[in-house]
């Protein structure tokens, strides 16, 4: 589960408008309060959370926009690492978002089981692209363990 995290996880994206994905609530309403949203038509829009330390990512959940532009997460990609070059968008790809449809959240398990890292980014490779997530779920155990001692 994501229990363990510090209280308060550093939350970075590009662009100007920032609100909370990781507040536990899969509200996917931006009016109502509860996405994240980069500025409109820039060009590899990211966002990224610190998880403080390394961890070992088993799953990442993701909660697509309600309300409109469902579109918009098609082609992003999840990345996990322990690097920020490229504000850590070069780290490897646990797994690309195809499509989410409007409103729904979708379980990405990263591709060879789990990846270890500090940083989770969501990045959106292209021009003219806008990134808006309502909710970012990481489950993971702490680097170096177990999975079976964690859960």
């Amino acid at each position: 589960t994501n229990t363990g995290f510090p209280p308060r996880i550093p939350i970075t994206q590009c662009g100007t408008q920032r609100r909370s994905s990781i507040d536990g609530r899969r509200n996917s309403f931006y009016s109502n309060g509860f996405c994240s949203h980069t500025a409109e038509d820039e060009t590899n829009p990211w966002w990224r959370v610190d998880l403080q330390r390394s961890f070992t990512i088993t799953a990442v959940k993701v909660t697509n926009r309600g309300d409109c532009c469902a579109e918009r997460l098609d082609g992003a990609e999840i990345r996990i690492g322990n690097s920020l070059e490229n504000n850590g968008n070069n780290n490897p790809r646990c797994a690309s978002i195809s499509h989410i449809n409007a409103g729904k959240t979708y379980t990405y398990r990263c591709d060879g089981g789990s990846m270890e890292g500090r940083f989770v980014n969501v990045f959106l490779p292209g021009q003219k692209k806008t990134l808006t997530l309502c909710e970012v779920e990481v489950y993971a155990a702490p680097a170096g363990r177990g999975l079976s001692d964690w859960i």
